[in-house]
C-alpha cells in the first residue's frame, strides 16, 4: 500500500531521526492510512479508497459523493 491519500493528497515527509549523541540518519514520516470501502450509491457500487486519517474526517464532513468528485476532479481513478 502506497502511503498517499487519494483525497487530501497528503504523503510522506523526509527528516532525520536523531539519536542521544545527535548522530543523524534518514527517516520517513509516513501519513495514518487507512483502506476504506464505502457505498456509491450515484454508481451503485462500492468503492475502496487509502485515506489518512484527516481525509476519512473529511468524507464524514461533505460526504462520500463529493469527496470522489474531489478525488476524481484531482485527476486520480476510483
Amino acid at each position: 500500500m502506497s502511503a498517499h491519500c487519494q483525497l487530501t493528497g497528503r504523503a510522506p515527509g523526509f527528516g532525520n531521526a536523531v539519536s542521544h549523541s545527535h548522530r543523524r540518519t534518514p527517516r520517513r514520516f509516513d501519513p495514518n492510512i487507512q483502506r476504506k470501502r464505502y457505498w456509491l450509491p450515484s454508481e451503485g457500487r462500492h468503492i475502496r479508497l487509502a485515506l489518512s486519517a484527516r481525509g476519512l474526517k473529511t468524507v464524514d464532513t461533505i460526504g462520500i459523493e463529493a469527496a470522489v468528485a474531489r478525488i476524481r476532479a484531482r485527476g486520480e481513478k476510483v
